[in-house]
């Protein structure tokens, strides 16, 4: 991870470029899967964040990312409140999944630095959360549970399984020394 305002500057970046994804290419009806798995890739600049990120600052990203997305697609504040709700559990789970050495200071979310166990569960419980709040919100009610907790569950593989792709593609295999 770079630091300083070049690390900043890198994020905010990365910000931009999962939001333009997501908007540009994935969000038509080409990435869902038979009417019940949407890929939400813009979760990726949320989750990818470096671990000692302030919760303000979060939680500020994650209501401007939501924000951003709520006005081009006129939700109503559906993808703010679903990611500031990710944001504000985000270090709950970071501390529930600490390793026995505890996380150094330049650690940052990276399936070759944490491994796959960590990774998996990483991702599972996040875009869990994120996504049962999104379509709750999104439906506005729980009266046809199958599909809605169908839709849960499939968007949160498809989601998941496109995030762990983007880091093994995308993201540097160094490992840490320890």
């Amino acid at each position: 991870m770079r630091g300083g305002a070049l690390g900043i500057v890198w994020q905010l970046l990365r910000g931009i470029g999962y939001i333009a994804l997501y908007v540009l290419l994935i969000s038509g009806t080409d990435f869902v899967l038979f009417n019940l798995g949407w890929c939400l890739i813009y979760l990726g600049f949320l989750l990818f964040l470096p671990i000692a990120t302030p919760i303000v600052v979060q939680l500020v990203l994650g209501f401007l990312t939501g924000i951003i997305l709520d006005i081009t697609f006129d939700t109503g504040g559906v993808h703010a409140a679903a990611a500031v709700l990710l944001m504000y559990v985000r270090p709950w789970v970071l501390r529930l999944l600490t390793p026995r050495d505890g996380y150094d200071a330049q650690d940052s979310v990276n399936i070759h630095q944490m491994g796959w166990q960590w990774m998996v569960v990483y991702l599972a419980m996040l875009v869990g959360i994120h996504h049962l709040a999104f379509f709750l919100l999104e439906l506005g009610s729980f009266q046809v549970p199958g599909i809605t907790l169908a839709k849960i569950v499939v968007s949160t593989l498809y989601t998941s399984l496109t995030l762990l792709i983007i880091q093994l593609i995308f993201f540097p295999t160094r490992r840490r020394n320890r």
